[in-house]
């Protein structure tokens, strides 16, 4: 048994590989859409502050 080439790991640790893999290929595409400049908004919030145009009426409830 060679430290490259265990004859077996344990099901947790295979998962974690697994997870350490994607999380790298998905920052890799990431950095190169970010560097290529396209891709969508890196911010998360989107429509803040919703409608801007015209001014919010109050009415209280009537009846009892």
């Amino acid at each position: 048994m060679t430290a490259a080439e265990p004859e077996h790991d344990a099901p947790e640790d295979e998962m974690k590989r697994k997870f350490r893999e994607a999380l790298e290929r998905k920052k890799r595409t990431q950095a190169e859409r970010n560097a290529a400049g396209t891709g969508k908004d890196p911010s998360k919030v989107n429509a803040a502050h919703g409608p801007a145009g015209g001014r919010r009426s109050f009415r209280r409830k009537s009846g009892g």
